[in-house]
């Protein structure tokens, strides 16, 4: 909840830093519970929330009809609605927008940027990085941070870091515009949905990861129809929209759905991988940690519990109730 929590409030001064519109719209973020055990589970959450100082609450689903009026909070549906947890800070923030403010940041700090640059083999010799090969050439160095996603594994087996890590498709679909009627993010777990509203009027639905290991990006027929279909459940009237688009990614999973970030055995190459789902809305606090890392030598306070090493101490962070499908 800390690293989180740091990463919003990097968040909300990112467009100012970056002196680019990242987008950033702090509408809510709603997670629906369906019966008792989830709300129970909602509760101990919004609590612990509070004990961290982070604005968080379980509201009944009078206020959720108030939040979201095409909201079916009815108790005769398929999946009722007993309540969610309301953290009002969180929102949606444009991705493209996000990563070019971030490159052209990067460049103006003398940062070079090599696109379509296939990394080929990590340099180690003696336990230590001394540079990365690549199909453009030789680049020397002394530091190498694997954040790759989709192939982190492969990227640490060229140094000869074995991760427990394996890389599942996720998929993702777009609506036709319409005109705004969806402020917060709305997120089920039972139903292992997401929606929220762009900024344009699309709506952005998208589920968990696909049932099987795979390198594919290919969508498919099976994932649009049933996410639809749970879509529709929580809002009916929404039937009638099309679907413009949907695509997949690829997601790096733990076995404990916590990232790895830190130094390795290998003097020189450390990580920032196994993000799964949720990778996007950590980037701003990742980015100040391994770079305070980097500088100083130190793993910071922060991603002290996220190193490689935690599964030879067998201390796993368990932390899939962080990484629901709200990404």
């Amino acid at each position: 909840m800390r690293f989180y929590d740091r990463s919003l409030k990097l968040y909300e001064t990112l467009s100012a830093d970056l002196n680019f519109n990242a987008m950033f719209a702090q509408r809510g973020h709603l997670t629906l519970a369906h019966n008792d055990g989830g709300l129970r589970t909602m509760r101990w959450r919004a609590e612990v929330n509070k004990l961290e100082g982070i604005d968080s609450e379980v509201i009944g689903p009078e206020e959720i009809k108030q939040l979201v009026p095409f909201m079916d909070t009815s108790e005769d549906s398929r999946y009722p609605i007993l309540g969610a947890l309301y953290h009002p800070p969180g929102g949606i923030i444009r991705h493209d927008a996000v990563v070019w403010g971030y490159a052209r940041g990067a460049d103006a700090y003398g940062a070079h940027i090599h696109q379509n640059t296939e990394v080929q083999d990590i340099d180690v010799v003696d336990g230590r990085v001394r540079g990365v090969r690549t199909e453009r050439g030789d680049i020397a160095t002394r530091i190498v941070v694997n954040c790759t996603a989709g192939w982190s594994s492969l990227i640490s087996d060229m140094a000869s870091v074995k991760m427990p890590i394996s890389t599942f498709p996720l998929q993702a679909a777009v609506t036709e515009p319409v005109k705004p009627f969806l402020d917060p993010v709305i997120v089920s777990g039972t139903l292992h949905v997401y929606v929220s509203q762009t900024d344009r009027g699309e709506l952005v639905f998208g589920a968990s990861v696909d049932p099987f290991a795979s390198y594919s990006m290919r969508g498919s027929l099976e994932f649009t129809e049933e996410l639809a279909g749970h879509v529709l459940e929580l809002m009916p009237s929404i039937a009638k929209m099309r679907v413009l688009r949907q695509w997949a990614g690829l997601c790096d999973m733990t076995p404990d759905f916590a990232p790895i970030m830190g130094a390795t055995p290998v003097s020189g190459f450390l990580l920032d991988v196994g993000w799964g789902t949720y990778g996007f809305k950590a980037g701003p606090v990742s980015g100040e940690t391994m770079a305070e890392l980097i500088a100083t030598g130190k793993t910071p306070k922060l991603i002290a519990p996220f190193g490689l090493d935690r599964f030879e101490r067998g201390e796993l962070m368990g932390e899939k109730g962080a990484a629901a499908v709200g990404h």
